[in-house]
């Protein structure tokens, strides 16, 4: 397969303006392993190999362990992941596929037990950003390295 277009050279100024939400979130309160949890559950979600190449990746370069990473799939069943992260995981499944089910109130009010509204608000954004990523990996064939 060859990928469809370059995105950041067709399209200069959306690009910067997805990677200046990228940007933010780096810079948030927001646990940066978690982060990657986030954004490698989304992406399995979505099946974008680009995605899930670079943040296996950047996991691994902060410390995450490979078992999280490989078990990430099946986080219910699981016993790696704090209730914090589940709360995040949930929510991050639900955004994704959100024509499933919306967001269910028990799935939001898990994750508020655990984050400020300001935490969950980044939290939120980051799964936002990693499906938009997905999208445009997806869409225009971008192929791991």
């Amino acid at each position: 397969m060859e990928q469809r277009m370059q995105m950041n050279v067709v399209n200069p100024q959306g690009y910067q303006a997805m990677l200046g939400l990228e940007q933010y979130l780096h810079a948030s309160t927001i646990d940066k392993k978690l982060l990657e949890l986030i954004k490698i559950r989304a992406s399995q979600i979505n099946g974008c190999a680009f995605c899930l190449e670079m943040h296996t990746t950047d996991a691994r370069k902060i410390g995450e362990t490979e078992q999280r990473i490989y078990l990430l799939s099946a986080w219910r069943e699981a016993p790696y992941y704090t209730p914090q992260e589940r709360s995040v995981l949930a929510l991050t499944e639900a955004i994704t596929v959100i024509t499933d089910n919306h967001v269910p109130d028990d799935v939001y009010q898990e994750a508020a037990k655990h984050y400020s509204q300001k935490e969950l608000a980044d939290i939120i954004m980051a799964i936002i950003t990693i499906n938009a990523w997905n999208r445009i990996a997806i869409s225009t064939l971008m192929m791991p390295v």
